[in-house]
């Protein structure tokens, strides 16, 4: 038996792979993309998230906090809040546990061709968890939403016991990647070299983020790297979202991306079809 941190379990999910499903919010993510907008997620602990626009500082938290000079997530002040403005992100769950949870639904689920979809967070970050959930879910479908950014031979552990996978791709150049995500793509790359190469059923997602990779030059080196991918789906562009930085106030958090985040995005799907690649706006 294994244990793993989860954020969030949305039910009735419709865009998170094929079906009605259940999508399992993992906590923890070695990428810091500059728009992330479930920074909840980036830590591999739990965190105290509060709602500070709505307190009306009655000082109940103030009156059990034993460290003044700086939050370290011990949680008291959650239930002193009257309005319940204080919430802990991420639970602590063993597999069996979980999957138990996830199971409760299975018969809706297997009705509208649906199942589980892992998320995060990057959901490889818990890999042992995830194939000991996996082991527990007997035979449910199972999807992936992931970033790629993991050694090639945990991808390919992982995508093998997959049904489906969704990929995000955010950019090309590698020295932008860097920049923009803080780490570089040559491992998302070669683990997309894979997915192509494989039978697996597979989505490529693409973020759009204003004038940072939804321009012509980015999107048509993202459909050139995936032409002949028999297995590929489709690929689906999802534009940015102008609440993305609500949650890092929450968090005690600045949110200041190097992009103006009320600039519409580009969403370029010519420079896939005219490549013969399906492609979508969420």
């Amino acid at each position: 038996m294994s244990k793993g941190i989860v954020f969030d379990v949305k039910q009735m999910a419709v865009f998170d792979g094929p079906g009605i499903r259940t999508t399992v919010f993992l906590k923890g993510c070695p990428l810091r993309c500059q728009w992330c907008h479930n920074p909840e997620g980036l830590e591999v602990y739990p965190q105290l998230m509060v709602s500070y626009h709505a307190c009306i500082h009655c000082g109940r938290c103030k009156m059990v906090c034993q460290h003044p000079d700086g939050c370290e997530n011990c949680f008291d002040c959650v239930e002193m809040c009257p309005l319940r403005l204080r919430k802990i992100a991420g639970t602590v769950y063993t597999d069996e546990a979980l999957a138990k949870i996830l199971l409760k639904d299975r018969e809706i689920l297997e009705m509208n061709d649906g199942g589980i979809t892992f998320s995060g967070g990057e959901p490889l970050m818990q890999a042992k968890f995830l194939l000991d959930v996996i082991d527990r879910l007997g035979g449910l479908h199972t999807a992936i939403e992931t970033s790629g950014y993991c050694k090639e031979e945990v991808f390919v552990q992982v995508a093998d016991r997959l049904d489906f996978i969704m990929m995000d791709l955010k950019l090309i150049d590698s020295e932008r990647h860097r920049h923009f995500t803080g780490v570089d793509n040559q491992l998302i790359l070669r683990n997309l070299e894979w997915l192509k190469q494989s039978r697996k059923p597979f989505v490529v997602r693409i973020p759009l983020i204003p004038g940072i990779n939804d321009t012509e030059e980015n999107l048509t080196a993202t459909a050139k790297l995936l032409i002949g991918a028999e297995s590929l789906q489709k690929v689906e562009l999802l534009p940015y979202h102008q609440t993305a930085g609500a949650k890092y106030e929450m968090l005690g958090r600045e949110y200041s991306p190097e992009f103006d985040p009320l600039r519409g995005v580009n969403t370029r799907k010519s420079c896939f079809e005219s490549l013969g690649i399906s492609c979508t706006v969420l």
